[in-house]
């Protein structure tokens, strides 16, 4: 091998030798970074989540407000169909029996 081919040779275990440490400082970082978006993304969905549950939380407070708030007018609304059939019913066969 002539002396210029061995420069160029040299070289370019060199230059490869730099590539493969700058390579490995890029993948450095990157895991880094990778790591950190991963820690902030299961934050935010742990927010979300916590989020999510207080609003559940309070839509069912407000559906079973509403829906004890309905039973309690359907009990009133019964209770005055019932009455109200039962005195017409007992007000007519007391006319029955009377006429």
């Amino acid at each position: 091998m002539s002396y210029l081919n061995q420069i160029d040779w040299d070289y370019r275990g060199e230059l490869r030798e730099l590539n493969e440490l700058n390579f490995a400082r890029f993948d450095a970082k990157l895991e880094q970074r990778i790591a950190e978006v991963r820690a902030e993304f299961r934050q935010e969905i742990a927010r979300l989540e916590s989020s999510l549950n207080q609003s559940l939380a309070e839509v069912r407070i407000e559906f079973h407000t509403g829906l004890a708030a309905l039973e309690t007018k359907l009990i009133r609304w019964m209770f005055a169909f019932w009455a109200g059939s039962t005195l017409t019913i007992l007000g007519t066969m007391l006319a029955l029996l009377q006429g």
